[in-house]
């Protein structure tokens, strides 16, 4: 059996922001990638980015420079 391991899962309202959020991520090298949104989550429109807990700081640096709004940041 495959073992869990941590992950950051970040959700919008939009999907015009996760598409957002995927080109400044790229655009500023940080790492992670779309994602349907997990079934322990509720969000608007079903995209989520995924990424290590431990880059969670270069993620929401990338966020915050590029204008991107996330719903909300879970830690599964």
């Amino acid at each position: 059996m495959r073992q869990k391991k941590p992950r950051l899962v970040i959700t919008f309202e939009t999907t015009t922001m996760a598409l957002k959020m995927e080109k400044v991520c790229h655009a500023a090298g940080a790492p992670g990638r779309l994602i349907p949104v997990p079934r322990e989550i509720t969000a608007g429109c079903g995209l989520a980015w995924l990424a290590a807990p431990e880059e969670r700081e270069i993620v929401l640096s990338a966020m915050q420079d590029g204008g991107v709004i996330p719903q909300d940041i879970h830690t599964l």
